[in-house]
């Protein structure tokens, strides 16, 4: 009898082949592996990603996810993070691992109550190059979502099993490695050996966990350690465990309970104080010129104008100047390595009219500001106006307001430099950190399609050069700020659902784009909606993003 084929388009080549139904997407990988650069960990099939050990019985377009991509770069430290667990669970089964956050290029990790010695991070080490020598599979059981819930439970895992108990899908996908078992968001890889380069790095009372990354998808980057920024975690994680909302389960219990209100107020609060705190250090400083910087989405806009209110408390004149008003017509744009226009560069800043507008405020002229247009993409002259006087202090803020380059000519001892971001300390549960990324980019999304004129997928499709700018224009000059300040609102994923999820669905399967915004909709899916919008105050950085701001964006 003949084998049944089936017809395959393979992006890589653009051609359509035929291989024997039931063909595993691992062996189609073997196959095309020499059109990749780096390690394939998983395929996009009709744009959906599909993990390596499934098989295709229907004719499909096929493309596959190395560690260039988001995709590759997120499965690649989800295996590494399930390796980690088995690891601590054969070193250490007393002890309960923990994967808190982001460290720079790594993943703070730690012991719940203890502290990781060098030699633990030693053993671990030694123990996860064990099981990647033996090359193991990873095996994927569904489960009806009470049977799941059970299981976590069974294992101690009642975090995980919290977090499952307000989800609307009826099953759960339980992953197992070797003897052990866990629940992980999204997609594993093939096996243990696909996840080789790494390391574990002693760092304060835990670890840091590297891995490649994609700007360096072949080998482990240089670890620099962020001490500023690991500070600002750990000021957001003590505060999570005063309100008692370390986890989406937490936050959902909140929720449930009819006490999302008083959160609401108490984070908004929380902000106030940490601004008027910071306005008080600038005060002190004597500085005339602060730079408030941060990747995108963050509440710079907000953050600035918030800080200058509390500044004229303070008895200053504060000006914020955004950087954002600077912007090269949108045809002028510099290109980037893709051909495609580059707004996170410098270059696509008017740095010599900046610099020339702010030296004529510092020399006590009188300076009309310029204004960008972000529908029509070009700038003219706007009705904000500086006359300066001796209490006068100028906020920049913009994603380059820590680059040296941008202010070369103001000496330092005239700066303050604040870091912002929004640092979301609430994870999915003590294994699945919810990475920074994913709330900057609901933000963005919401206000793009609120202010800009902008769909979701019209977002989704930039946000790779500005995840590329962010690396190369911010993130390197992160550690030189006088402060930081943290805008995560813990309760906002649960109100931002209720703009983004609807937005995300307009995305199909016709784009390549449909990937990631199915993931953000499954991730979404964890919290429960959060209604109480006339709670937030109009001030609130949130405001930002869906509108209603006193600052009148």
């Amino acid at each position: 009898m003949a084998t049944e084929m089936i017809r395959l388009h393979i992006c890589e080549t653009g051609e359509d082949v035929l291989y024997p139904r039931g063909v595993r997407l691992e062996s189609l990988a073997k196959d095309y592996a020499r059109f990749h650069k780096s390690r394939i960990m998983a395929a996009r099939v009709n744009n959906d990603i599909r993990e390596l050990f499934k098989t295709l019985s229907f004719d499909a377009t096929v493309e596959f996810v190395d560690l260039t991509t988001e995709d590759g770069v997120r499965i690649y430290q989800r295996g590494l993070t399930f390796l980690l667990y088995a690891a601590a669970r054969d070193c250490f089964p007393d002890r309960r691992l923990r994967v808190l956050h982001s460290l720079g290029r790594g993943l703070y990790c730690d012991f719940h109550q203890a502290r990781v010695a060098d030699s633990d991070a030693d053993l671990l080490k030694q123990r996860m190059n064990e099981l990647i020598a033996q090359d193991i599979e990873y095996r994927k059981q569904e489960l009806y979502k009470w049977d799941a819930i059970g299981l976590l439970e069974t294992l101690g895992m009642h975090d995980k099993a919290e977090l499952l108990r307000y989800r609307k899908k009826s099953t759960v996908n339980i992953y197992y490695l070797d003897k052990h078992a866990n629940y992980f968001y999204g997609f594993m890889p093939h096996s243990t050996g696909d996840t080789p380069a790494f390391d574990l790095i002693p760092y304060r009372s835990g670890m840091v966990l590297t891995f490649p990354s994609i700007t360096c998808p072949n080998a482990l980057p240089e670890y620099v350690p962020q001490t500023k920024l690991a500070d600002i975690f750990d000021e957001a994680e003590q505060w999570g465990r005063i309100i008692g909302v370390e986890t989406a389960g937490d936050l959902n219990d909140v929720v449930a309970r009819g006490r999302s209100r008083e959160l609401i107020m108490v984070s908004e609060m929380l902000h106030e104080k940490k601004i008027a705190l910071l306005a008080d250090r600038v005060t002190a400083s004597g500085a005339r010129l602060v730079l408030v910087a941060g990747p995108s989405s963050s509440g710079k806009t907000t953050f600035s104008k918030r800080l200058a209110l509390q500044l004229r408390v303070n008895g200053f004149d504060p000006h914020p100047v955004a950087l954002d008003n600077y912007f090269v017509d949108r045809d002028k744009t510099p290109l980037n390595t893709d051909g495609k226009p580059d707004f996170e560069a410098l270059e696509a800043l008017e740095v010599a009219l900046f610099n020339t507008d702010l030296n004529r405020i510092l020399a006590g002229e009188t300076v009309q500001l310029r204004k960008f247009d972000f529908k029509t993409g070009k700038s003219f002259i706007g009705t904000d106006i500086i006359a300066p006087n001796d209490r006068t202090v100028v906020i920049v803020e913009g994603i380059h307001g820590l680059n040296p380059e941008l202010t070369s000519q103001i000496p330092d001892s005239a700066k303050f430099r604040i870091y912002v971001s929004a640092l979301t300390s609430l994870n999915l549960d003590a294994d699945n950190r919810i990475p920074t990324t994913d709330v900057r980019i609901l933000r963005r999304m919401v206000r793009d399609h609120n202010f800009r004129g902008y769909s979701a997928l019209q977002t989704l499709r930039i946000w790779h050069s500005v995840r590329m700018g962010e690396e190369e224009h911010i993130f390197p000059f992160q550690e030189r700020a006088d402060a930081m300040f943290n805008s995560s609102l813990v309760y906002e994923l649960a109100f931002l659902k209720n703009y983004a999820e609807q937005l995300l669905l307009q995305i199909d399967n016709t784009v390549p784009e449909y990937s990631e915004a199915r993931r953000l909709v499954r991730f979404l899916d964890y919290f429960l909606p959060v209604m109480d919008v006339d709670v937030i105050p109009s001030t609130s950085i949130i405001r930002e993003f869906i509108g209603n701001s006193f600052f009148n964006y």
